[in-house]
């Protein structure tokens, strides 16, 4: 019966997914944040086909501590739905994502239009101060920045290797970063098609002042975000 269930969300998702594509299009002749407001729709219907097809609720903790205006997010990244979830609880979301992503039709288009942060992994130095100042850019439309400090998909409880990327974020934006922890690997892995029931948690903690030394932040920011995706594992 899982077997099941997990391909009929699969099916279900790729087709509510290429439906919202095409019913979308008309948004590229519009303003930016329509774009990017659409996304918050196609995501809750993926919540709703997770929650009736697959029994997975989708759970946000630690609101007090979610923005509202421009602000520096770092999630722990375990599956494909940390990127699709976080557009249903933040007002103007901006990914950063590896280049590669935008040349996908349909996909890489409505990223451009939704102004995402594209970064090119092998570009070293020129990649960085490329994408920081992609992201000021961003603050002056008062968004906010989302960048997995790990750069790819981890297994659940297992520590990522963090990436310079997101010091290199906090040191040049001056603000305080919002770490987030989950355990949405558990549930939706990384590979493969099958689907566990339970809660997914997205954990928004205490976000990390700015000013900090670089390995005294990156220090702080992976014991933070890995002591508590690590408390949301089933025991």
């Amino acid at each position: 019966m899982l077997l099941v269930r997990s391909y009929l969300f699969a099916a279900l998702f790729y087709l509510w997914s290429v439906f919202w594509v095409l019913l979308i299009s008309p948004l590229m002749l519009g303003p930016r944040i329509w774009m990017v407001r659409s996304w918050r729709v196609w995501s809750q219907g993926v919540m709703l086909l997770l929650r009736v097809v697959c029994d997975i609720r989708v759970e946000f903790r630690g609101q007090r501590y979610m923005p509202k205006a421009r602000a520096l997010i770092a999630p722990k990244h375990q599956c494909m739905f940390d990127v699709f979830a976080q557009f249903a609880v933040l007002p103007d979301s901006c990914f950063v994502t590896k280049k590669e992503l935008m040349w996908i039709p349909f996909f890489g288009w409505y990223a451009q239009k939704g102004g995402m942060i594209s970064v090119d992994r092998a570009g070293a130095a020129t990649a960085l101060r490329k994408m920081v100042a992609d992201a000021k850019e961003r603050f002056a439309d008062e968004r906010q920045v989302v960048i997995f400090p790990e750069g790819h998909r981890g297994e659940p409880g297992l520590p990522g290797d963090y990436k310079p990327g997101i010091a290199a974020l906090y040191r040049e934006l001056d603000v305080p970063v919002h770490p987030v922890a989950t355990n949405a690997g558990v549930h939706w892995p990384a590979h493969g098609l099958r689907r566990w029931p339970g809660t997914i948690v997205y954990e928004y903690l205490e976000p990390i002042p700015a000013g900090l030394k670089r390995a005294e932040f990156m220090r702080i920011l992976q014991e933070r975000i890995e002591t508590a995706s690590t408390a949301l594992l089933p025991l």
